[in-house]
């Protein structure tokens, strides 16, 4: 639907969304029209897109998904806009005053300082400015409507111009493809759409171009990978243009040549094949690679009796270590970097508690982190130490626009010992800011679950680290967090043994719900959460997780989300509610935030403390609080404690979150896990299960088929993640 009129009065807007709310007359009739719009004032021309709406609270409203502003062209138009306060100080009275003298050619002349000047009250310099202010008004205005006119949102184009500013339309018309890297939000389908709207060629080198940096970030952000073997990277990007001209393979690679002559990309012989990587990703892996053999070269020597003090820590917390995890606690002493995995149960965070002792009677700095706020207060609670998350302990702070972390190769950590907990959840971006910040003398302590899932982010550090030889390992594999009737614990080790786990549904803690069809298992998952477990658990649904392989499907967490929602979370006349994309959210909903927002504000009280700060982190899970419907805001208070409000647009980086993928619940722990096994999940694999299964605190239960969870502990293979960080090793130690 469409309105077309003058915009009467502006009832409120903000600067920081765009967000307005106006009323706008059309004819006789006045409307409220509620969206996000470039700067706009009264008397200015409209027209918008979209549809009424009726809310209890605010009444029928017409809600705008599309706004084109032109100027006024009536002179009380004019001379209202003038007046509005949109050009700064230039007010009511100065407005007159200019309309008197030019009347309808009021708005041409704000282009002429000198004739502007003319006008009684108003200087040069006054002029000046005002004409300056104007004219980027106006190229706003303008840049909105044509990048509309291409297809794209209101919301979009705002945070288009916020990049580019008064040269959108150039940079837009002369290579869209820019967005793709510039503008979160923007993928290659939607820049080729617009490059096809302005007419640029099919075969163009910045089409070309863009494809196969494309190409090479999505494999990043997809599969994790760092770079791709040159012809695999040739193969995806010609599926990915389809085009027709002569020798496409051809043109292609000598565009990637090109990206590499002008240090875009980086080409490396790995002696299996040659890999084709963006340069930041490089750059990552080698200031990976060089920092921690400084650290390893660089650490302090002491001169202490491990055993002893060993022996010590043994008394005063009245328990025994395992010749293991005294070996591990000797080597986290005596070695610069040290890395510590085993499964869950075999005394991880008892090695990390000893350590803490050993280096506290050193009078040595230790801090602890981890890649999640979840790991982070989890490894508080089981050590009694505060645990930071690693971006909170780099102090990430932003300037202009810009995140940057406080502590850096510039300036260090002013400790002498870092642990790092969940290590196989680190990617390579988080673990580069970390270990720059490390101090020259400093220790680093890497404790982790090899055989998880690699992390949701590119690389594979803890992987590479083991497997690169370089560094000392301490594995454990003896078991010491069991109950006789538990089998969480027996299970996963079994699982990653590659042996059937135990599902007789005898112990306390773990059973299986054979299911054949992925409706089947989306019936029992949603039973299980809503009635049955509550009910012999004697807690609420929210004390429940679904984790999922799939997203898509029955058994999907798409499908299973929808479901939960509506039983555990129903439309309600007290509750609001908004629908951004795929996803309806309403108040009182479980959410989980989908990828970093660095930028987010949060405030976290505790009693009469009030603590600030930055920064919400893929994986981190929510409940909505609040809905604003008005300001197009809602409040979500994060892990319980951190209270973020965001903006609607904001609601394309988070999901529900009544089930997730098993990916996304790495670094997490619930105390009760339904995991609906759909077998229709191609990737079946068993650190996938094991990954599941060693989320759950109190207990688990799987509902799917024997022959599902058979095929995944028998598959052990991983899908490979192609990283250099273990060759960038071995170039660093070698020279």
């Amino acid at each position: 639907m469409e309105l077309r009129g003058e915009i009467k009065t502006v009832i409120f807007r903000s600067e920081d969304t765009g967000y307005t709310v106006l009323d706008m007359r059309m004819d006789d009739s006045v409307y409220t029209v509620v969206g996000n719009f470039p700067p706009v004032s009264e008397g200015q021309n409209i027209r918008v897109e979209g549809k009424f709406q009726t809310k209890t609270v605010y009444g029928r409203q017409f809600f705008a998904d599309k706004v084109y502003v032109s100027a006024p062209s009536r002179v009380d138009g004019i001379k209202r806009f003038l007046g509005s306060g949109l050009i700064h100080g230039l007010g009511p009275i100065t407005a007159e005053a200019i309309v008197e003298r030019f009347g309808v050619n009021s708005l041409e002349m704000m282009r002429h300082p000198v004739e502007l000047s003319k006008v009684r009250g108003i200087s040069l310099r006054r002029a000046t400015e005002f004409g300056l202010e104007y004219t980027k008004i106006m190229r706003m205005q303008d840049s909105i409507v044509f990048l509309q006119e291409l297809g794209i949102t209101i919301n979009m184009a705002l945070k288009i111009y916020r990049v580019y500013e008064d040269k959108t339309e150039d940079f837009v018309r002369k290579n869209p493809y820019m967005l793709v890297d510039d503008i979160d939000g923007i993928g290659f389908a939607t820049a080729d759409r617009i490059a096809s709207e302005l007419g640029i060629a099919r075969d163009s080198d910045y089409r070309i171009t863009a494809g196969i940096i494309y190409t090479l970030k999505e494999a990043s952000n997809k599969a994790g990978h760092t770079y791709l073997p040159e012809n695999e990277l040739l193969g995806l990007t010609f599926d990915l243009l389809n085009l027709d001209c002569d020798e496409p393979e051809a043109r292609i690679r000598n565009n990637v040549d090109d990206l590499v002559l002008f240090g875009d990309l980086v080409r490396y012989d790995t002696g299996e094949h040659v890999a084709i990587m963006l340069k930041h990703q490089y750059d990552t892996e080698s200031s990976i690679a060089r920092r921690l053999i400084n650290i390893q070269s660089r650490a302090a020597d002491f001169r202490v009796d491990v055993l002893d003090a060993v022996s010590a820590f043994e008394k005063e917390v009245g328990l025994t270590l395992h010749e293991k995890q005294i070996e591990a606690v000797k080597a986290s002493i005596e070695n610069g970097v040290q890395i510590v995995t085993g499964g869950p149960g075999t005394g991880k965070t008892t090695i990390v508690k000893c350590i803490l002792h050993l280096f506290k009677n050193l009078n040595q700095r230790v801090t602890l982190c981890a890649p999640t706020g979840r790991a982070a207060k989890r490894l508080s609670e089981a050590t009694g130490v505060e645990a930071k998350t690693i971006h909170r302990l780099l102090d990430l702070d932003y300037k202009d626009g810009k995140g940057f972390f406080t502590y850096n190769d510039q300036t260090r950590l002013p400790v002498d010992v870092v642990i790092v907990d969940e290590m196989s959840m680190v990617d390579e971006y988080v673990f580069n800011a970390l270990v720059k910040a490390i101090n020259n003398g400093a220790r680093l302590i890497m404790v982790g679950d090899k055989d998880q899932l690699a992390s949701v982010g590119a690389g594979n550090v803890l992987g590479d680290l083991i497997a690169s030889g370089e560094f000392p390992v301490s594995y454990l594999t003896q078991i010491y967090r069991q109950d006789e009737d538990s089998h969480i614990i027996t299970n996963a080790h079994m699982i990653n043994n590659g042996v059937m786990p135990i599902m007789d549904n005898r112990s306390k803690d773990f059973f299986f719900e054979e299911r054949g069809s992925a409706e089947e298992i989306a019936k029992t998952t949603i039973e299980l959460v809503t009635k049955r477990l509550p009910k012999y658990l004697g807690v609420t649904p929210d004390d429940i997780q679904v984790l999922c392989p799939m997203k898509r499907g029955s058994a999907g967490i798409f499908n299973l989300n929808r479901y939960l929602q509506s039983v555990l979370n129903p439309p309600s006349k007290d509750k609001k509610e908004f629908r951004h994309g795929e996803f309806l959210f309403r108040e009182g909903d479980k959410v989980m935030q989908m990828q970093n927002n660095y930028q987010l504000e949060w405030t976290m009280v505790d009693g009469f403390k009030v603590e600030r700060g930055m920064g919400v982190y893929n994986g981190d899970i929510g409940v909505i609080e609040s809905i604003n419907m008005q300001l197009m805001q809602f409040t979500v208070r994060f892990d319980g404690d951190k209270v973020s409000v965001l903006q609607y647009a904001d609601a394309e980086q988070m999901a529900l979150a009544y089930a997730v993928t098993i990916h996304k619940s790495q670094g997490s722990e619930f105390d009760n896990v339904v995991i609906a096994l759909d077998a229709n999940y191609m990737l079946q694999s068993r650190n996938l299960l094991y990954t599941a299964v060693t989320r759950a605190k109190k207990m688990v239960v799987i509902a799917g088929s024997r022959a599902t969870v058979g095929n995944m502990v028998r598959n052990n293979k991983t899908a490979r993640r192609y990283s250099l960080l273990i060759n960038l090793i071995n170039d660093e130690i070698n020279g």
